[in-house]
């Protein structure tokens, strides 16, 4: 059910399940980039989740499904030792606008009914997707995600990394209630394909030869095959036809590697205080992103020497001066 392949392709759409496609579509770009209003004082009162009003429209078909999710995350993630139910509660406000169960459940509802298997497919794809987020800001040494403090600037570094762990196995336990063997298979390897992109991405750091095609692949594995996987099982649960089961996985890849070319580019030109999350992360940390190698792509040897020069610099200087250099190139 989980492609192997690297690159995605294009994907047309179809009458029938393009209302919904939209949909996903709309929501991924409502999560990048939208201003945010800032959390409480403190961030464990009130609801864990309050769906944006840009998204209502969006998630209006899945409205009951996706406040079923929530309320099964909530149950979940609990714990009887008070200070890690503290922290696993926290950290579960830092998964964003829920857009990869909306991906499980808007598939589902293309297709046909959505059934209980639904819920829990999409409970699991937000864990590992929340675990992804609590171990890249360890990562990225980043403070603030969401409007709030990340788990290592509240907490530290060892409570981030047990956290993740801690979403990741959770998530797959949850999968073993699904009977079907193939279900599990799918995440478990999905969840290995995410760990084998991030671990290439920090390889290949300060690697500024990296082509754009090794970029793609490197974020279709790190972000897309995610969402791919999100969108397939949506739509293998509630019966798809091969060619709409298909049609769907491609369509999660592709809605996933533009998700991810976006949030790149934000890091490079984005405001924190709109995107509500540390930004300029993946130049502090030379990872090579699109509109760098296409920046790197335009400039003369002596041009291209200086830049290097200059993502070696503290963020602070490098970052402006990089984005004066993709407003005159249109490299962003």
């Amino acid at each position: 059910m989980v492609s192997g392949r690297k690159i995605p392709e294009n994907i047309s759409g179809d009458a029938e399940i393009a209302p919904a496609l939209a949909n996903a579509r709309d929501a991924c770009l409502a999560e990048v980039g939208q201003p945010g209003s800032p959390e409480p004082a403190s961030a464990l009162e009130g609801p864990a989740w309050r769906m944006p009003e840009e998204l209502r429209p969006i998630y209006e078909p899945i409205q009951q499904e996706i406040a079923q999710v929530e309320q099964f995350l909530q149950a979940e993630l609990r714990s009887r030792f008070p200070a890690l139910d503290e922290l696993m509660r926290y950290g579960f406000r830092l998964g964003g606008k829920r857009m990869r169960p909306a991906l499980v459940l808007l598939s589902a509802k293309a297709i046909g009914p959505i059934r209980p298997e639904h819920i829990l497919v999409a409970a699991v794809v937000e864990l590992i997707h929340t675990a992804t987020l609590v171990h890249d800001d360890v990562l990225d040494e980043a403070t603030m995600r969401r409007h709030l403090l990340t788990i290592n600037a509240r907490w530290n570094t060892e409570s981030s990394v047990l956290l993740g762990d801690y979403l990741f196995t959770h998530a797959l336990c949850l999968a073993t209630r699904l009977e079907d063997l193939s279900v599990y298979r799918v995440l478990a390897e999905t969840t290995r394909t995410l760990c084998e992109g991030e671990l290439r991405q920090v390889q290949q750091r300060g690697q500024y030869s990296l082509s754009e095609e090794e970029y793609l692949d490197i974020i279709w594995a790190k972000t897309a095959a995610l969402c791919e996987c999100a969108c397939g099982l949506g739509a293998y649960y509630a019966g798809a036809s091969p060619t709409e089961h298909q049609a769907l996985r491609r369509y999660g890849s592709d809605l996933g590697v533009a998700f991810q070319i976006t949030d790149d580019l934000l890091d490079l030109i984005g405001d924190e205080q709109r995107v509500g999350k540390s930004l300029g992360t993946d130049i502090a940390k030379q990872k090579i992103t699109l509109p760098l190698i296409h920046l790197l792509r335009q400039l003369n040897d002596p041009e291209r020497n200086r830049l290097i020069e200059l993502l070696g610099q503290p963020i602070q200087s490098s970052r402006p001066l990089l984005r004066r250099y993709c407003e005159q190139t249109d490299a962003a």
